[in-house]
C-alpha cells in the first residue's frame, strides 16, 4: 500500500516562529498526540511469564501520567523464536487481554501508546528460547554461544507475515502505534549489515537485496493496518562495528522506506545489540553491575573481557543529532530525534534542526515526570547521570538504581 508521505512543511506550525512547539499537540498519522516526546522503547524486565502484569502497566503509567505524547511497549516479539529471551512477550491472542488493560490505563492518563513490534534475529537467546535463533547468515551468537541458522525463504515470509499480524493484533490489543523495529541488528537489521549478510541469493550482496526483509516488513505491517493506526519503524543510521551498516547505505535505506510510504516517521537509531550495543547508548559501560547478574564463572569472563564488548563513549547531549541531520537533509518524511534528548533546550534544538518528535528514554526512567516539570519550567534539569547503571537491571524489573 503506497501512502502519501508528509513533508516537514506540512506539519502543524503552533508556534507562529517556523520551529513547532515541542509541547503542543501534534499528528503522527492519524494518531493526535498531546505533545511530540515520544517514550522509546526500552525492554522493561516485567514480564516473567511473557504476559502483562501490574508491573509492566505501572512502568509505562508512570511517564504517561508524567506528560509524554506517546509511551512504547518494547520487544513485543512478533514469534516464540523472535523473542531476545523467554520472558519476553511474544503476539498470540493470550496476550491481547493484558495488553488491552495496559493500553486502557495508559489512555487513562492522556498519553498515546505504541507497540514496538520485531524479532530478534541472531540477538535471540536460543538457550532462554529453548528455539535455535534464525539469523540471514549462520554465525555464532556471542550472546548464547550458538550456532545461529540462517533464515530460508519460507522462514522470511512466515516472519513478514507474524509481523502484519502482530500489527492486528496490536490493534485488538488498543495501540495507537506500531514501530517496526529494524535496528540493533535484530533480524531486518542483521541482513542490511555486509559483516553478517553472507547470502549468495536474492537476500544479499547488493544493498537492494540486503533490504528486502526490512522494506517488505514495512509493506505488510502497513498494508495489514491501513490508516486505522500510525506506523512508525526504528532504523540504524550505522551499525559501530567494522563491515557493518554505514550511513551511506542506510540513507539509501531510508530513501526507499520514504518513496513506498509505508511509514508515518522513522526513529533513527545506532549500534549493535550483537556486536557494539554502547554505541547507542554512550555515557559509563556498567560491566561490573552486569558482571553480578550472571553465575561465577560467566561473571569472571565479563569481568575480564566485558570492555571489549561494552565499550565506553562519552556522552554529550543530542549525541545522534550530528548524524541524524543528514538524513534530515535528504528526506521529506518526519523524523523521531532519539539519544542524549533531557532537558527543554534539547527538544528545542531538535525542533528547530527540522525533526518532528523527539524520544526519550534513561531520562524518562530516572524522572517519570519529567516532562511535566519542563512544562511548568523550562529551565527543568534532567537529573539523569548517563551511568547505565539502569541497563543490568533488565533481569531484575528495569529501574533507575539512582531511585530509592
Amino acid at each position: 500500500m503506497v501512502r502519501a508521505v508528509t513533508t516537514s512543511a506540512a506539519i502543524p506550525n503552533e508556534s507562529g516562529t517556523g520551529v513547532p512547539d515541542v509541547l503542543a499537540p501534534a499528528a503522527l498519522g492519524p494518531v493526535r498526540l498531546r505533545n511530540r516526546v515520544i517514550k522509546s522503547a526500552t525492554f522493561e524486565g516485567a514480564t516473567p511469564e511473557a504476559l502483562v502484569t501490574d508491573r509492566l502497566i505501572a512502568y509505562h503509567r508512570r511517564p504517561a501520567a508524567g506528560g509524554v505524547g506517546m509511551t512504547t511497549v518494547a520487544y513485543l516479539a512478533v514469534s516464540p523464536e523472535g523473542r531476545t529471551e523467554r520472558r519476553q512477550i511474544h503476539w498470540r491472542p493470550e496476550a491481547v487481554p493484558g495488553l488491552r488493560t495496559l493500553t486502557d490505563a495508559v489512555h487513562a492518563e492522556g498519553a498515546a501508546v505504541a507497540a514496538q513490534i520485531g524479532h530478534a534475529g541472531p540477538v535471540a537467546d536460543a538457550r532462554s528460547n529453548r528455539a535455535t535463533a534464525l539469523s540471514c547468515s549462520p554465525m555464532l551468537s556471542p550472546l548464547s554461544f550458538r550456532r545461529t541458522r540462517a533464515a530460508t525463504a519460507a522462514d522470511i515470509g512466515r516472519i513478514t507475515a507474524d509481523h502484519a499480524r502482530a500489527a492486528r493484533l496490536a490493534i485488538e490489543s488498543g495501540f495507537d502505534s506500531v514501530e517496526i523495529h529494524l535496528g540493533h541488528n535484530y533480524f531486518a537489521s542483521a541482513f542490511l549489515s555486509p559483516r553478517l549478510n553472507k547470502r549468495d541469493d536474492e537476500y544479499g550482496g547488493s544493498l537492494a537485496n540486503r533490504a528486502k526483509v526490512a522494506l517488505g516488513l514495512a509493506r505488510a505491517v502497513r498494508a495489514e493496518v491501513g490508516d486505522r493506526i500510525a506506523v512508525t519503524a526504528k532504523l540504524n543510521m550505522e551499525d559501530g562495528y567494522r563491515g557493518g551498516l554505514r550511513i551511506e547505505d542506510s540513507l539509501q535505506v531510508a530513501q526507499w522506506l520514504q518513496e513506498d510510504g509505508t511509514l508515518d516517521a522513522l526513529e533513527l537509531t545506532a549500534g549493535s545489540s550483537l556486536m557494539n550495543p554502547m554505541y547507542l547508548f554512550t555515557g559509563d559501560a556498567p560491566v561490573r553491575e552486569f558482571a553480578a547478574q550472571f553465575p561465577p564463572l560467566q561473571r569472571l569472563g565479563i569481568r575480564l573481557f566485558g570492555k571489549k564488548f561494552l565499550r565506553s563513549y562519552p556522552y554529550q547531549d543530542t549525541y545522534l543529532m550530528e548524524r541524524a541531520q543528514r538524513f534530515r537533509a535528504e528526506l521529506t518524511m518526519p523524523l523521531i530525534l532519539l539519544g542524549g534528548i533531557t532537558t527543554r533546550a534539547t527538544m528545542d534544538r531538535a525542533m528547530a534542526a527540522g525533526f518532528q518528535y523527539v524520544a526519550m528514554g534513561r531520562a524518562l526512567l530516572r524522572e517519570p515526570d519529567l516532562i511535566n516539570r519542563i512544562a511548568a519550567d523550562a529551565a527543568t534539569p534532567s537529573l539523569c547521570i548517563h551511568c547505565n547503571r539502569c541497563m543490568p537491571t533488565i533481569y531484575t524489573g528495569t529501574r533507575c538504581p539512582e531511585i530509592p
